[in-house]
């Protein structure tokens, strides 16, 4: 199955984070899976790392690059057809990174692993 990861479900495998699902986490270390993660995520991600809002052990980049490699992890890319995808959707979820994720989801038809129940509402499949 291919499954897109939600930046905070991404950040809580790596950490170990025990706020990440045990279905989630077999889901992610299931070999049969197909993992991404958004570009939306990455830049997000960035944005914290610049804010002090999030720390990594190394240059970003490399962070990024070698913590998708160790975990089998592609980067999802972000087209044309995902914006034009977050122009009809509702404003229930306004965050701009959630609302791509979500644009991602629906025309890559791809389930997305994350917490945040509010990803429901867009006729997604939000597995946890």
């Amino acid at each position: 199955m291919r499954l897109l990861l939600d930046t905070h479900s991404f950040l809580w495998f790596i950490e170990g984070n025990p706020r990440l699902s045990r279905h989630a986490r077999a889901l992610i270390e299931d070999d049969a899976n197909d993992l991404f993660l958004s570009l939306a995520s990455v830049w997000e991600m960035a944005i914290k790392v610049s804010l002090g809002k999030l720390r990594v052990t190394q240059d970003f980049q490399t962070f990024i690059a070698q913590q998708c490699s160790e975990n089998r992890i592609e980067f999802l890319h972000i087209t044309l057809a995902h914006t034009a995808a977050v122009v009809p959707l509702s404003f229930h979820h306004r965050d701009p990174f959630d609302r791509l994720l979500i644009a991602q989801s629906m025309t890559e038809q791809m389930p997305i692993i994350s917490d945040d129940p509010a990803f429901e509402i867009y006729g997604i499949e939000r597995l946890w």
